[in-house]
């Protein structure tokens, strides 16, 4: 089978025939065989009246309903763990994303050798200054941190390779960063295609603007799991050992002028009636926490099922 397109849905019953009516034309036209999984995160319409029906009249229509609304990352994994085409392709389920741009998604995968193909809008049509500007500023931080110079890290609509998607775990809400998932799995060529975006045509959109702070959240923790997950004592150790070093040598400094004073038959006030020990105190408490947390942390990580989960190419 050459592709798996997986839609994730909440609440998208006046699309649904529709955009399956324009996936079949396309498929059809460009001589692919496929298969349309519909992945239904709990809807309270009819939308899953509708994934029936079109099973009935389409056998290439699979469908998962989750019992209640889990959000789009817990579809996503489900739809990966299931899919059987060769190329994986995801795209919303509310028009805005068109079919017609998976035949070259398909081809740069195919003929460039991409592992991973996202679309980018570049002309968008949703054009609220509330999303547009916070929307840059999140893919800007994101280039900057994850290294991949994607414009647009969140569209929904991407193409893969079935390993890709085979070699990733979906979790949260890291569909926003699968890019970035793919990567850190050894999955390094990753391309980007313009593609068109249409106004929303029916309903409203499901997500509104605290997914840019959960999506800074969500990269934070994804950056620090990929550089200190697995030996965070080289993160918490080193910040420990370092503010526990400063703070010592600082209320040695302290001691020491309270001692020259002194010696000098200068009148000095007691160490303790200055703010800097105590500064200095919670400095040096405050490193060896750190310190402590670096080590229950390495301990953890040892005794982890996955410390050795490596992702292994080819073996002869």
């Amino acid at each position: 089978m050459d592709l798996t397109i997986i839609v994730p849905l909440f609440n998208e019953e006046e699309s649904l025939s529709e955009l399956y009516s324009w996936i079949e034309r396309v498929m059809k036209e460009n001589g692919l065989s496929y298969e349309v999984m519909f992945i239904d995160d709990g809807s309270t319409d009819g939308s899953w009246n509708i994934i029936e029906s079109l099973r009935q009249e389409h056998p290439e229509v699979r469908g998962i309903k989750f019992r209640r609304n889990y959000g789009k990352s817990p579809a996503l994994f489900c739809g990966f763990a299931r899919a059987e085409g060769d190329i994986v392709v995801t795209m919303d389920a509310d028009l805005q994303d068109s079919p017609e741009e998976v035949p070259e998604m398909v081809r740069m995968i195919r003929e460039e050798g991409y592992d991973l193909v996202s679309g980018w809008k570049k002309k968008r049509y949703d054009g609220k200054l509330s999303k547009n500007l916070p929307s840059k500023l999140y893919n800007w931080t994101a280039r900057k941190v994850t290294g991949i110079h994607l414009h647009d890290m969140n569209c929904g609509l991407k193409a893969y390779r079935r390993e890709v998607v085979k070699n990733i775990e979906v979790y949260g809400e890291m569909h926003r960063y699968i890019p970035f998932l793919a990567k850190n799995a050894g999955f390094g060529k990753i391309g980007e295609k313009v593609v068109h975006h249409q106004a929303r045509k029916y309903g409203v959109s499901k997500f509104g603007l605290n997914r840019f702070v959960n999506g800074y959240l969500d990269l934070m923790s994804l950056w620090f799991l990929n550089k200190f997950g697995k030996q965070p004592m080289h993160f918490f150790g080193l910040l420990g050992s370092l503010m526990f070093i400063v703070s010592f040598i600082a209320i040695i400094v302290l001691g020491a002028s309270k001692l020259i004073a002194l010696a000098h038959g200068i009148p000095a006030r007691l160490v303790t009636d200055n703010p800097y020990f105590y500064i200095t105190l919670t400095g040096m408490m405050l490193g060896t926490m750190l310190f402590l947390t670096g080590f229950i942390g390495e301990l953890i990580s040892r005794s982890s099922s996955s410390r050795n989960d490596y992702k292994i190419e080819k073996e002869m």
